[in-house]
């Protein structure tokens, strides 16, 4: 069985961004996989978490997409705050710009989800402020 975990908050500590879960951390026993995809339907980011033998999901939706332009431009990986022990999601931030310029005129991804990013991610496809 995946579980799926959604992001709900977030704090920058140290120029780290750090995100929190709602949930029963202490049931959680997670391992990055350095994978990120694109949920298009529902306009989301999906981080893939290794977690007993398969993978569980990390959803970062669109409101959480300014804090990814802020993380593009330091060039760092987040942090996921599990029973307040942070874990680094290993290959984020390549994964998030790899992503970003491949979805960036692409209507493979649908029209919606390829407009709300090249919107949010106008900085990054430009290269400014980086």
């Amino acid at each position: 069985m995946r579980n799926v975990y959604i992001v709900d908050n977030y704090q920058f500590v140290h120029n780290n961004l750090h995100f929190s879960l709602n949930e029963n951390e202490n049931r959680i026993q997670i391992q990055p996989a350095g994978q990120l995809l694109a949920d298009s339907d529902n306009l989301a980011f999906v981080y893939l978490l290794e977690e007993g033998e398969g993978y569980s999901y990390l959803h970062l939706p669109q409101q959480l997409w300014p804090q990814l332009v802020e993380l593009l431009k330091l060039n760092r990986n987040p942090y996921l705050l599990i029973n307040n022990n942070p874990v680094e999601l290993t290959n984020f931030t390549d994964e998030l710009q790899m992503l970003v310029f491949n979805i960036e005129g692409n209507d493979n991804y649908g029209t919606d989800f390829v407009e709300a990013v090249e919107k949010a991610f106008t900085e990054i496809l430009r290269g400014e402020g980086y």
